[in-house]
């Protein structure tokens, strides 16, 4: 009977899901689609139930990261005014990608629309540098 009770917390404890218990979790928000089109990346973010305020995306190191958070508070009342149910939720999310030292924060365009955040990234592409100006050394 003991040796049957162990397989069961083994298997219990071998499953997937509790090896990696966020993996699948995660993996419910921020769909993420990629394309190429006209030389940039077009990239649709899935992020249903976020409100445009709550996103946020930083460059920084040639890494965008989107950034979303949600703070929701849902109430249920009798009759009589009577708190019947009570539930809040408080999440975030985020994800990183490597998009190249040479794009600046101008050169991505974004807009969110119906629970998608659409980003256009230029293709990373090597910028000219300015031409150095002579300097003059003074001769004394």
């Amino acid at each position: 009977m003991l040796l049957a009770n162990r397989n069961l917390f083994n298997n219990f404890f071998n499953d997937p899901f509790f090896e990696r218990p966020f993996e699948n979790a995660t993996s419910q928000i921020m769909k993420t689609d990629i394309h190429e089109k006209d030389g940039n990346y077009q990239v649709d973010m899935e992020l249903p139930g976020y409100a445009k305020e709550n996103i946020r995306a930083d460059l920084k190191d040639g890494y965008l990261t989107i950034n979303a958070t949600r703070n929701e508070t849902k109430e249920e009342k009798d009759e009589k005014g009577k708190c019947i149910r009570k539930e809040r939720y408080t999440g975030s999310c985020n994800r990183s990608f490597y998009v190249g030292d040479q794009i600046t924060q101008d050169d991505i365009k974004a807009s969110f629309k119906d629970g998608v955040l659409h980003l256009c990234i230029p293709k990373e592409t090597p910028r000219i540098p300015e031409e150095e100006q002579p300097k003059l050394i003074t001769i004394e």
